[in-house]
C-alpha cells in the first residue's frame, strides 16, 4: 500500500480503496492498510492509537473482540525473510473510533472521522429500513 505524504489530497475514496469485504458481505479494514493511509510511519505509534480507540470501545460496553479482531501477517523483510507480523481486522466502528483517538493536527484524520461517521450512519439507517 502505497503510504500518502503530507501533501496529496485525502479523499474518501482513500478509506474505500482499502476496504475489504469478506465471504458474508460484511466490510473490514486491516490497520496495517489504515494506518498508512491516516499517515503514521510508526506502528508503535499507532498502536497507541488503537490501544485508546480499545478504550474507547470497552468503555461504552461494546465488545472490543468483535470489533478489533487480532490477525497475523507473514512479512517479507529488505532481505527476503519473512517474520510475522501483529495486525488487526477492524470493524467500520473500530475505523470510526481510531479516528476519533488519531491525531487531530492531520488533516486527514478529520477527514476519517467524517468519512466513517457518515458510513456508519448510513448503515444504521440501511439497517432500520430492512426490520421496517
Amino acid at each position: 500500500m502505497k503510504e500518502l505524504d503530507n501533501n496529496e489530497n485525502y479523499t474518501n475514496q482513500s478509506f474505500e480503496d482499502i476496504k475489504h469485504i469478506d465471504e458474508n458481505g460484511i466490510e473490514y479494514w486491516y490497520a496495517r492498510e489504515l494506518q498508512s493511509v491516516l499517515n503514521y510511519k510508526e506502528w508503535r505509534k499507532f498502536e497507541n492509537v488503537i490501544s485508546k480507540a480499545k478504550e474507547s470501545c470497552k468503555n461504552s460496553d461494546i465488545s472490543v473482540f468483535e470489533h478489533f479482531v487480532d490477525v497475523d501477517k507473514l512479512s517479507k523483510r529488505a532481505n527476503n525473510a519473512e517474520v510475522m507480523i501483529k495486525d488487526y481486522k477492524l470493524t467500520r466502528y473500530a475505523c470510526y473510533l481510531i479516528a476519533q483517538n488519531g491525531d487531530t493536527r492531520k488533516k486527514v484524520i478529520a477527514l476519517a472521522q467524517t468519512y466513517f461517521a457518515i458510513q456508519t450512519r448510513k448503515q444504521e439507517i440501511s439497517e432500520k429500513e430492512y426490520w421496517i
